[in-house]
């Protein structure tokens, strides 16, 4: 058991802590808007690779070969999303820089905690690379067929629990940065750097041959 729980926290780390385009926009998504909204976007990524941790288990093999021929319809999806929320980003910012206001905390915000749960959620299983990933790890260790159902569920709960942990700490961070760019320079500079820095990601997504 213990095997399992270390294998499957291992797992969810190595997964979640590789800083993508979907990291970043987490993080600049709570430095603009509140911690409150990090976290509840936070748990979206986290529960996409509990879901994908969940699916390996239990068929990482059959499903892992059906993915690879929509891969690359996948990426470009993927990354067209992220890219048309890091337009939308640095639009947002230099509105508000015009109209000296800040890119944190407004009276009327359309973003919701359950929409950016929802949001992050759905960026993140567009992402096919992560059942691979999964599938991989549960195929080489057998999770799969030798391990107990008590087991697999302990796998895949050490994963997302692992995931859920570094995506919180990604969210305290943009929320401790949100904090220290008071200034609307400060916010319209930060917001722009991770616009751009959450496209480049985007397009490696799609160009990348792993």
């Amino acid at each position: 058991m213990i095997t399992v729980l270390i294998a499957g926290l291992l797992a969810g780390y190595g997964i979640a802590m590789p800083v993508g385009a979907v990291a970043t926009y987490l993080v600049a998504l709570t430095a603009r808007t509140s911690l409150r909204i990090g976290v509840f976007a936070a748990l979206g990524v986290a529960t996409a690779d509990g879901l994908y941790a969940l699916i390996a288990v239990t068929g990482g093999s059959t499903i892992a070969p059906l993915i690879e021929p929509v891969l690359l319809p996948l990426r470009w999806a993927s990354a067209s999303v992220l890219i048309v929320l890091a337009l939308w980003m640095g639009a947002t910012a230099i509105r508000q820089f015009r109209k000296r206001r800040t890119a944190i905390r407004t009276d009327k915000t359309p973003l919701t905690p359950v929409r950016a749960y929802a949001a992050l959620l759905t960026i993140t299983m567009m992402n096919p690379m992560t059942v691979i990933y999964f599938a991989a790890l549960v195929l080489g260790s057998d999770i799969a067929t030798a391990a107990t159902h008590v087991e697999q569920a302990l796998f895949v709960f050490a994963a997302f629990a692992a995931s859920t942990s570094w995506q919180l700490l990604l969210a305290g961070g943009g929320a401790l940065l949100g904090r220290t760019l008071t200034g609307s320079r400060g916010r319209l500079i930060t917001t722009v750097v991770s616009s751009s820095l959450i496209t480049a990601l985007a397009i490696h997504l799609v160009i990348s041959p792993s």
